[in-house]
C-alpha cells in the first residue's frame, strides 16, 4: 500500500512538473526541495477551504447534489470482480444494478446547479446532466446487448 502512494504522489509530481514545461510556466517547485511536497500542500489547502453557500440558494439542495453524484459511482464498486469469484456483492444482476445506480448522477448535477439559486449555475448543471445522459444511453445498450446475448 505504501508503494502505491508513493507512486501516486510520484506521478502527480511528474504530471504537474511536465505539464509546467509544456506550458512554458514555473511548475512546483517552492514546496519544499524540489517541489515534492506539493501534494501535501495541496490537501492541506482543501482541508482548510471554507464551505460557501450562495445566499439565496437552496442549502439542502446544493449540499445533497455533490453526495448524490458519489454515492452511485461508489455503489458501482460493488459489482465489479476484482479477481475470479472476488466481488464485494454478488448481485445475479449486476449489469442491471450498475446501469440503475449510474443513472442516478443526472439527478443529483442537476440538483447541486437547481440548488444555488443562479441561471447560470442552473444552465451548467442542465448542460453536465445532458451530457451524464447522452454518455450513458450508448454505453447502457451496448452493455446490455451484450448481456442480453450472453445470457441466451
Amino acid at each position: 500500500m505504501l508503494g502505491v502512494t508513493v507512486g501516486v504522489l510520484v506521478l502527480v509530481w511528474l504530471e504537474r512538473k511536465i505539464s509546467a514545461a509544456i506550458q512554458q510556466r514555473i511548475g512546483p517547485e517552492y514546496a519544499g526541495p524540489l517541489g515534492i511536497i506539493q501534494a501535501l500542500a495541496d490537501g492541506i489547502k482543501l482541508f482548510l477551504k471554507e464551505d460557501i453557500v450562495p445566499a439565496q440558494g437552496d442549502v439542502w439542495l446544493f449540499n445533497i447534489g455533490p453526495i448524490l453524484v458519489l454515492i452511485p459511482v461508489f455503489l458501482s464498486y460493488l459489482v465489479i470482480p476484482f479477481e475470479y469469484n472476488v466481488i464485494l456483492a454478488n448481485f445475479s444482476i449486476g449489469v442491471f444494478f450498475w446501469i440503475a445506480v449510474s443513472s442516478v448522477v443526472p439527478l443529483g448535477l442537476l440538483m447541486a446547479g437547481y440548488g444555488s439559486n443562479n441561471k447560470y449555475s442552473f444552465l451548467g448543471g442542465l448542460r453536465a446532466a445532458a451530457q451524464s445522459i447522452s454518455y450513458e444511453i450508448p454505453l447502457a445498450l451496448s452493455v446490455l446487448s451484450i448481456a442480453l446475448r450472453v445470457i441466451r
